[in-house]
């Protein structure tokens, strides 16, 4: 499960809190904390 911080690559990344979607466009991005509610924890949402 990616967290806050990761660098989980390039893809759609789900929080497990609320569902707000974060889109990384580079394997180097860090995934930062949830846009919509600051939880860390995400899914990949492109599986």
């Amino acid at each position: 499960m990616p967290n806050t911080g990761h660098q989980p690559g390039e893809g759609t990344y789900k929080c497990t809190k609320c569902g707000t979607e974060v889109t990384l466009n580079d394997d180097k991005e860090r995934l930062p904390a949830c846009p919509g509610c600051g939880y860390p924890e995400f899914d990949n949402s492109d599986d």
